[in-house]
């Protein structure tokens, strides 16, 4: 166990919160699903170095034409990971990840992109390296991905933020695909969640660096040590539940500039805060808010 037991009850009392106000509400969570898919897109390619922006993600999603040239490729790379996750939130009630549906989303991912690696682990000869990290052997990935996912799905005493943090960084680290291993792990991730309840996370390209920076804590110590992992999902998924918590409650929701203005108190102070989920706010387009009636 490395979270605190005081943040595993902020995180188990916004899930109370959450749950107490979502029956009969399912629109309007559709609807948020729905607004933020071009953010949950954009940054999950963002991440992996696309060059579309949110606006530009957005208008592709969209079908609408985009201002500047931009790579096939890009294209296709933004409209088949809002396939993805438009398909794994009607999937969501069934059963646990498995093999063949970690399979079926890659074919979706790369589909179109890069057909003759889609919907298939790395074979014979197919090694892959992220930075200094050399991923495990194509013949071993088969074994290892059983491992991890009966870990995953056996590990019930375990508080579930560590079990997510644990099964992203060892997906990552064998790496079973030549190409989409980061978006697909990611996917994987709001898969799990909603399969627990939760509503779906965002990973921001702007967290890249600390993101990253859990791969190499978790793959250079002895012990696995996954707890800058921890913190990424938990912030991530606390401001995913702050949001929706808002939208439920139909709070009046301001900017946090606009806050800090009305209130003459330091914006920079309440960024901070917002950063460490130590007051309620959440982003939309990148955009600090706050709902009034929680400030």
């Amino acid at each position: 166990m490395t979270l605190s037991n005081g943040t595993r009850k902020q995180l188990d009392d916004l899930k109370h919160t959450y749950d107490s106000l979502k029956p009969n509400k399912e629109s309007l969570l559709d609807i948020i699903f729905e607004a933020e898919l071009p953010e949950s897109v954009y940054n999950s390619n963002a991440i992996e170095n696309s060059t579309l922006t949110i606006s530009e993600t957005e208008k592709i999603l969209l079908e609408m034409e985009v201002s500047r040239d931009v790579s096939v490729r890009e294209v296709f790379e933004a409209k088949n990971l809002g396939r993805v996750f438009e398909y794994i939130k009607t999937k969501m009630g069934s059963n646990m990840i498995n093999k063949e549906l970690i399979l079926l989303l890659h074919q979706m991912l790369i589909g179109n992109i890069k057909d003759e690696i889609a919907g298939r682990f790395r074979n014979e000869n197919e090694y892959v390296r992220v930075g200094t990290h050399i991923a495990p052997a194509p013949e071993n990935i088969a074994e290892m991905l059983d491992q991890a996912l009966t870990r995953y799905s056996s590990q019930h005493r375990q508080y579930f933020i560590e079990r997510l943090a644990r099964f992203h960084l060892e997906f990552e680290t064998i790496h079973p695909f030549v190409d989409g291993n980061g978006r697909i792990g990611r996917v994987l991730i709001n898969y799990q969640l909603m399969q627990l309840g939760f509503p779906p996370l965002i990973i921001r390209d702007k967290e890249k660096a600390v993101y990253y920076r859990s791969f190499d804590e978790y793959r250079k110590s002895e012990k696995k040590v996954s707890s800058t992992m921890e913190r990424v999902l938990t912030l991530a998924l606390m401001e995913s539940l702050h949001k929706r918590i808002a939208y439920l409650r139909a709070s009046d929701i301001i900017r946090l500039s606009t806050y800090a203005k009305s209130r003459e108190v330091p914006l920079n102070g309440l960024l901070n805060k917002a950063k460490r989920q130590a007051i309620p706010a959440f982003r939309e387009k990148g955009v600090w808010k706050i709902s009034k009636i929680h400030v």
